[in-house]
């Protein structure tokens, strides 16, 4: 998959360090990594799904723990914060991950989560980041993937960056998904659902 970046923080300096670089170069080389036939091959073997999110996060989860990721890492070692809330999508110290193909509604909370894993707090930590990556769609993907209209995307998360910024202190690298080039997927009603299906591109 292709995508485009956004630096929050002066991310993109901090990735300049070599041991930073080499476990960003892991999360990005995976994306690039995802072709278009692996994600088709996926989405229509898989159970049927109105978006191809699932089918993205199931390829990123399979691909970065294949590397060492920890997948639903606790930010807090205390008891009462070990629910799915104060989770990230995927550690690997120094970097945080969140995969944010959620509500719109969700786009300051998917940004907090990487700064409370990179920053000291009052709850007793369980994993400590320098930098986070937050993994999103942009509004083209968000089309072509047939995700639901309510999903936060890329432009949207950038607007949120300016008037959050004394808030969200530690650096960011925001990745937005573009669509893919050979196929896109629509809808069809099967019973009361709405079921996506591939729609491969003639000139592919």
């Amino acid at each position: 998959m292709d995508f485009i970046t956004h630096s929050h923080q002066h991310a993109d300096a901090v990735f300049t360090n070599a041991e930073k670089k080499l476990v960003l170069d892991e999360i990005l080389g995976v994306i690039r990594g995802i072709s278009d036939y692996d994600l088709v091959s996926h989405f229509e073997a898989a159970k049927p799904s109105k978006s191809i999110s699932k089918t993205i996060n199931a390829l990123l989860r399979v691909r970065l723990v294949a590397l060492g990721w920890v997948a639903e890492s606790p930010i807090f070692q205390a008891a009462g914060y070990k629910d799915k809330h104060w989770r990230l999508d995927f550690a690997k110290e120094p970097i945080s991950v969140e995969v944010a193909f959620n509500h719109g509604e969700a786009i300051a909370w998917n940004l907090m989560k990487p700064v409370l894993a990179s920053r000291l707090n009052h709850v007793e930590k369980a994993i400590q980041t320098d930098v986070g990556v937050v993994i999103c769609t942009t509004k083209a993907m968000k089309t072509a993937g047939n995700f639901d209209n309510a999903v936060g995307e890329f432009e949207k998360f950038e607007r949120y960056l300016n008037p959050l910024q004394e808030v969200l202190t530690a650096p960011i690298l925001l990745v937005g998904l573009q669509p893919p080039d050979s196929f896109h997927i629509d809808q069809r009603k099967e019973g009361r659902k709405n079921v996506g299906f591939v729609v491969r591109h003639e000139n592919f």
